[in-house]
């Protein structure tokens, strides 16, 4: 399951991968949810003067333990405060062979999502010129038409939100080919993705949504992306390091750092982002910072303060108290104060952008490496967790609910899920089988998520503290549940609740049965084709015969054949999700082939081994064969039944290129 654990990581490349940016409250104090007043009982922390000095000492303690101890070769931090950077500081190396080090003022990095934030700032400039409204039918800016759904047009704002309802899409994400960068408008047309939600009702991330709202930007401002962006937003605020061409121009090569997939392999090459509004940025770490002091400055010279208090201040509607989408920045809690902020990640770069607006804090991370078993989003956590008990303290405290509607409500919470983020009418449906998120009951009655215990800097103790909102005790992120007749329909937590929920898995398709009914049916398909050839050579080996002959030794042999068929088709799948696991871009051609042959292979496999073996079980009955014989046809017909729904259900069949 880790493999597949990894393999869905992969497939949150671009974006924001969940959990890795939530730093709310003081472990120590507590905290307590938005909607409850806190309590004076404890004296108010101590504040800490945020300045140069200060910030480059604690930050100077932290960062090159934490690059050592994760095996990061290098990052950078930039805090800005009142228009002024406050520390612009590389830590580690750049190249790690060479030993070159992180300068915190020209060495670039991929803030891979974060790239997003300029997109949507782009919108919003045209937004002010009035050449694009918020509200409007996005056809009505496009050269090609988006089919509504549930009779509904996407608009500019249910992009800006995650509320479009696109799926998952990956064929044409990321790749390690200079060739696969591809013409936005020819982008836009092809790898549109399946709508699988009403627009407007429910956060899912989408790639694609923001790389087709960069398109609109060029379609009504007449320039290409790059340039646009070079001209509006670097030129005005001085980002001389700073690009989202690619592959990457000459004049950047020498400051850009290296990417490492772990310390123990080599550089790997310049990362190319298909969707490239939606995460093809490489920047500075100071150039980041000018970007954070506009946006904390209402706009600055980028957008009106009218304009930056409307795309910083809306809230896109929510899951109960959780944090919700502003137009672009998803919106985060921090010892009570409202932060909003963006993550981003590509497949060597992680990072991690917050800003405070009424404090008019910004804060910065990136790092060129995951580190060892993920350790950079460790890192991330605990440094904005850190900054903020430092500089942002909170003394409150919450109330826990009474131990019995408590544990009836966890209770009710028992299950397994899936999250809205994720392909769903496509052959990478399949992945999320294997990648569900399973919420299950303590001994002492509290709820227990283990798939999400694992990106946490610390371990994870939900207490609810009000009727179905939880807090962590370590970290004071708070998880919320919606529950209706008496049932939970969907939950999130804090971090990722601006753009992605969980709901209960279909019964269909619920992994709690069909995974344990999968590797049943795959062992049963792997004994019967090994035992085909080795009871041939037992029974030559003892020159006896084979009881069966004609169609019945026809049907035996026709489902063995099958069964091989089975294996077949299962390494080859194995291989393809092993192949885009180390280079995610093979899936958009180079393995086009193999996919072609599975989804051929797949269905002719399973529904072969259904009928070959109900026929096979027909002629046993008739013939009146041993009982075992029988009951292994009954096993063969059962693993068929399994393997053909799996087959129909995740779409392992077909020809459709966009997924």
């Amino acid at each position: 399951m880790r493999f597949f654990y990894k393999l869905m990581i992969m497939l949150a490349m671009v974006g924001f991968v969940p959990l890795s940016a939530q730093a709310p409250t003081k472990p120590d104090s507590g905290g307590a949810s938005n909607s409850q007043p806190g309590k004076s009982s404890a004296p108010p922390p101590e504040t800490v003067v945020l300045d140069t000095a200060d910030v480059t000492a604690w930050l100077d303690g932290f960062m090159p333990y934490a690059l050592e101890r994760g095996q990061i070769a290098g990052g950078a931090v930039v805090v800005v405060h009142n228009g002024q950077p406050i520390v612009e500081k590389g830590y580690g190396y750049a190249d790690f062979a060479t030993k070159k080090p992180v300068d915190g003022k020209t060495t670039m990095f991929r803030p891979g999502s974060i790239s997003k934030l300029f997109t949507w700032t782009a919108v919003m400039q045209q937004v002010e010129a009035g050449k694009l409204d918020l509200d409007k039918d996005v056809n009505a800016y496009l050269d090609f038409k988006i089919p509504p759904y549930d009779g509904k047009p996407i608009t500019l704002r249910n992009i800006m939100t995650h509320s479009a309802g696109f799926e998952e899409s990956i064929r044409h994400l990321i790749s390690n080919d200079p060739k696969a960068v591809m013409e936005l408008g020819k982008y836009s047309r092809e790898a549109l993705p399946e709508r699988v939600f009403a627009p407007g009702t429910t956060p899912a991330y989408s790639n694609y949504a923001t790389a087709l709202a960069g398109h609109i930007v060029e379609r009504v401002s007449g320039m290409s992306f790059d340039d646009y962006v070079e001209q509006r937003i670097f030129a005005p605020l001085g980002m001389t390091h700073s690009t989202f061409r690619q592959p990457l121009p000459a004049k950047f090569k020498p400051f850009m750092s290296s990417g490492y997939k772990s310390l123990a392999g080599p550089a790997q090459p310049f990362e190319i982002v298909v969707p490239a509004p939606a995460g093809s940025l490489s920047a500075s770490s100071a150039d980041m910072g000018k970007f954070m002091m506009a946006h904390l400055a209402d706009g600055g010279k980028l957008l009106s303060p009218e304009t930056a208090r409307m795309m910083h201040n809306y809230q896109a509607p929510k899951l109960g108290p959780l944090n919700s989408m502003a137009l672009g920045f998803y919106e985060q809690l921090i010892n009570g104060r409202r932060a909003i902020s963006h993550g981003g990640d590509t497949g060597l770069f992680h990072s991690d952008l917050w800003l405070f607006p009424k404090e008019n804090i910004g804060v910065y991370i990136t790092m060129n490496s995951g580190g060892k078993e993920g350790a950079s989003h460790a890192v991330r956590t605990a440094l904005i967790q850190k900054f903020a008990n430092r500089y942002l303290p909170d003394n409150r405290q919450f109330t826990p609910i009474d131990e019995a509607t408590a544990r009836k409500h966890a209770e009710m919470m028992a299950g397994t899920y899936v999250m809205s983020r994720g392909s769903f009418t496509n052959f990478v449906s399949l992945f999320g089988l294997l990648s569900t998120t399973k919420v299950l009951v303590g001994p002492d009655g509290k709820i227990m998520i283990p798939s999400l215990d694992g990106m946490s800097a610390g371990i994870r103790e939900w207490v609810e503290v009000e009727p179905f909102v939880w807090r962590d005790t370590t970290t004071g992120e708070r998880l919320a549940a919606e529950v209706k007749d008496g049932r939970v329909v969907r939950f999130s937590i804090d971090t990722f609740s601006p753009f992605t929920v969980l709901e209960p898995a279909p019964a269909a398709t619920n992994a709690a049965w069909l995974v344990p009914a999968l590797l049943a049916a795959l062992a049963i398909a792997l004994i019967a084709a090994l035992a085909w050839p080795i009871r041939a050579l037992v029974r030559r080996s003892y020159k006896a015969e084979f009881a069966l002959t004609d169609r019945s030794l026809l049907a035996y042999r026709l489902s063995r054949v099958c069964a091989w068929l089975v294996l077949a088709a299962v390494a080859g799948w194995v291989g393809l999700v092993a192949a885009f696991s180390a280079d995610i871009g093979s899936v958009g051609g180079p393995l086009d082939w193999l996919l072609h042959l599975l989804r051929i292979i797949t269905p002719l496999a399973s529904i072969g081994l259904l009928l070959t073996s109900i026929w096979h079980l027909v002629l046993s009955v008739q013939n009146g064969r041993r009982w075992t014989m029988k009951l292994g046809a009954v096993l063969m017909i059962f693993a068929g039944l399994v393997l053909t729904w799996v087959t129909f259900q995740f779409h392992l069949y077909g020809f459709n290129m966009v997924y």
